[in-house]
């Protein structure tokens, strides 16, 4: 049934999904649009909005594209390629390939979502060496594992609150990971959506006949430049180990001790954790280096893409579209539905607002009093908002940039697929949301 439902699906992406610097544009003009109609915006204060916005998430960009350059420094190293390759061995069959491919996703994501991304592209790549399969949905399972972000260890949103000096910490207080990323109720939709995901995948998987093969060409890794016989003094730094060890040793005692001190898990801990593990894993420099500059080019769609986004997101507060939302959903909303609602309302603002962290911004200053108004459970409407984050990132173009990037596909050849994992995930999330 579903691979029935897959091939319009799919069909309809390749032809109407435009690329997604385009995609970026024509949402831009929607938020634009609808600030007019809806909330009587004058056309000049849009203007200054977005172009007053744009630059103001250049910090938080960066850290973003660091988590994708550092934590593909560390999926590509020589161990963790070997490692890779040896847990894509176990795929013997097209289904099984498709299982695997979404498992490792699914857990690599929950630890991480920088990591999920680049080891999920890497890995479906060292899968499809190994097993003829479409290898759009083969990129596509890779991609469906990073809708549990989340809901797991990297988990923006749950994190801010637990962080203390958060920006709504004098409304909530301090909301300890337990009552969020570990509370039994969030679990229980993680589990789900993990046994889910695969079996979705799996149950989408075109016949032998209509399946999109790779060229085997397009899979190589490039071949490492030979070490010469009498290097010179800068060659020889070049391929040493001697430095990464000086610099690498240092950055994970450092670490060691911040853990020990009771430092928390962020952004840039995590970042300084992949960069130097990184850096331990590759031994030399040059190869340091020649994985930092295919990071690079895969991480290209964040750099200029993420001012539009921050135009957009200043479109939607400073009009008031983004709050006129979400009281439109709270207005409608009881003390047991709000959790729901808040993961429809988030859904809604994540295609426009494709920043956790940014989205927390927009929607905590309306979801939160309400919570507080109706009685509501304040750590369910704060789950809520994040997998509501995280749900439509199926259909978003906008995170699957890095991993279309390393798999070599463009947004169109996946997102039919996605989008089929978009109503069943949907289904799931909202419906134990709605339950519990």
């Amino acid at each position: 049934m579903l691979r029935f439902l897959a091939r319009p699906a799919t069909r309809m992406m390749e032809r109407w999904l435009p690329d997604a610097f385009i995609f970026v544009i024509v949402l831009t003009l929607i938020a634009a649009a609808t600030a007019m109609l809806t909330q009587g915006t004058a056309p000049l204060d849009l203007v200054q909005m977005w172009g007053n916005g744009f630059w103001e998430l250049l910090s938080f960009a960066m850290q973003m594209l660091l988590v994708l350059v550092t934590g593909f420094i560390l999926a590509s190293s020589p161990p963790v390629k070997r490692l890779l390759r040896r847990i894509a061995g176990l795929a013997t069959s097209r289904g099984g390939a498709i299982v695997l491919v979404s498992l490792v996703s699914l857990a690599a994501s929950w630890i991480n979502w920088g990591f999920g991304l680049v080891v999920g592209a890497i890995f479906a790549r060292e899968v499809a060496r190994l097993v003829r399969v479409d290898y759009r949905l083969l990129v596509a399972a890779a991609y469906s594992g990073f809708v549990i972000w989340h809901g797991g260890l990297s988990g923006s949103i749950p994190l801010t609150v637990a962080t203390p000096g958060h920006f709504t910490e004098g409304q909530i207080g301090i909301l300890p990971t337990a009552q969020t990323i570990f509370a039994g109720w969030n679990l229980m939709i993680a589990l789900a959506v993990i046994l889910a995901v695969p079996l979705v995948n799996y149950l989408m998987m075109p016949t032998e006949r209509e399946q999109v093969l790779v060229d085997p060409a397009r899979l190589q890794d490039p071949e490492p430049a030979p070490r010469a016989a009498r290097p010179t003094p800068a060659e020889w730094l070049e391929t040493s180990p001697l430095l990464m060890l000086l610099i690498g040793i240092p950055g994970l005692a450092w670490l060691m001790m911040h853990f020990l001190g009771g430092g928390a898990l962020n952004l840039n801990v995590v970042n300084f954790l992949f960069l130097f593990l990184g850096i331990i894993c590759h031994g030399t420099p040059r190869s340091l280096l020649s994985a930092l500059d295919e990071a690079v080019r895969g991480g290209a769609g964040i750099v200029i893409q993420f001012p539009f986004y921050a135009g957009i997101m200043a479109i939607m507060v400073q009009s008031g579209l983004a709050a006129s939302l979400s009281e439109w959903f709270v207005s409608i909303s009881t003390a047991e539905t709000l959790p729901f609602w808040s993961f429809i309302a988030a859904g809604i603002v994540n295609i426009f607002v494709p920043s956790g962290g940014g989205q927390w911004a927009v929607q905590a200053p309306v979801m939160l009093p309400a919570a507080e108004a109706l009685g509501a459970d304040v750590a369910k409407v704060v789950m809520g908002v994040a997998w509501g984050d995280a749900w439509t990132n199926l259909l978003q173009p906008f995170w699957a940039l890095p991993m279309l990037g390393i798999a070599g596909l463009k947004a169109r050849d996946i997102m039919g697929f996605c989008v089929i994992q978009l109503v069943v995930v949907g289904a799931i999330v909202g419906g134990i949301l709605w339950w519990i």
